[in-house]
């Protein structure tokens, strides 16, 4: 299965994210913040990024863009808990984030999106 790289500030969220795709028999590694995140990707590249856009240190779209730039086959999903406005995640898409996930999300939604990401 797929090492995945999981970026949120909210250890409820990563911890929600690390069950459901341990479940599916992912590798998952976690980091509190982008700055954090961006290490641990250019240590050892992920097959997958999942990261928060809102945080502190470095955001998902800093986290997003340095990896599309950097590293051309880089696979990021970008997610916000932001209500009623999309900017966030359409600036994600445009930075090169492949998927976008609006929270609150359903494990199953989770599943589908993460699959359908690593196969494209």
């Amino acid at each position: 299965m797929a090492n995945i790289l999981i970026v949120d500030d909210d250890a409820s969220i990563r911890t929600a994210l690390r069950r459901i795709l341990e479940e599916e028999g992912h590798q998952i590694r976690e980091a509190a913040d982008g700055q954090i995140g961006l290490m641990l990707y250019r240590e050892a590249p992920a097959d997958l990024v999942i990261t928060d856009i809102l945080m502190p240190e470095r955001d998902g779209m800093e986290v997003t863009l340095a990896l599309t730039q950097e590293f051309l086959d880089a696979r990021v999903i970008a997610m916000t808990g932001a209500t009623g406005d999309q900017s966030f995640l359409n600036i994600a898409k445009l930075f090169g984030a492949r998927r976008l996930i609006q929270k609150p999300f359903t494990p199953e939604f989770i599943r589908r999106v993460v699959r359908f990401t690593l196969d494209h």
